[in-house]
């Protein structure tokens, strides 16, 4: 008896199955042609995308490239010529490493020229994984704003490029000898002696490189401070 119902419910089974992979197949035909159009799509667009990075983007960086190496040569160190070639390539190759190159190229040649608007706002289309490039391209456009008077921009700069420049003993203290400047400008005389006292903290070994020490300038602000 028991083996006569396990007969029946294994035969219940193997019909299930069957009827489960029938209704499969059958939907499998039905979507043929959906699957087949789809799988086309796909095979389409990979093309697409292959075609454009190896008949369109590649060449196109290449020439970007060329372009900004030729700048050198024709500018032949003259500011005035470097920084529209540089800007042309920049404006033309948007979204690229060679275009954000020309960008910073073109800023250092228009902050030479003493045309710091355009310098900033050259510098400031810069970006790159780069830490010290990238933290020296905002100081670049920092050093434009103390020149355009702009002192609140300027220190929001220079504390992205510390920031970026994640504790590299060179970039940092420099970076806040400016920020300290300012502050004496802006005769916040304890904010300058924070500055100051950040490098004593954290950067003793770093030389001012004037014959004065970090310590004379603490003195100095904490004199301008009554203390």
């Amino acid at each position: 008896m028991a083996n006569k119902k396990e007969k029946e419910t294994e035969q219940t089974a193997v019909e299930n199955l069957n009827s489960t992979l029938t209704n499969a197949g059958e939907k499998l035909a039905a979507n043929k042609k959906v699957i087949f159009w789809t799988l086309g799509g796909i095979a389409v667009i990979a093309a697409l995308v292959i075609s454009y990075l190896f008949f369109y983007r590649t060449p196109h960086i290449n020439r970007a490239y060329e372009a900004y190496n030729q700048v050198e040569i024709d500018a032949a160190g003259n500011d005035s010529i470097a920084a529209v070639k540089y800007q042309k390539v920049a404006d033309a190759n948007k979204g690229n490493t060679a275009g954000e190159l020309a960008a910073l190229s073109a800023a250092e040649a228009f902050y030479s020229q003493g045309n710091y608007k355009s310098a900033a706002e050259y510098a400031e289309k810069f970006s790159s994984d780069e830490p010290v490039l990238d933290a020296n391209a905002k100081i670049l456009a920092g050093d434009c704003y103390v020149n355009l008077k702009n002192y609140s921009k300027a220190l929001e700069l220079y504390k992205k490029a510390i920031s970026k420049a994640d504790g590299n003993p060179q970039i940092v203290p420099r970076v806040l000898l400016k920020e300290a400047n300012i502050y004496d400008a802006q005769k916040n005389y304890q904010a300058a002696m924070d500055c100051y006292q950040q490098i004593q903290d954290e950067f003793p070994a770093f030389q001012l490189g004037n014959g004065m020490t970090v310590e004379a300038y603490i003195e100095r602000e904490k004199a301008r401070l009554g203390k």
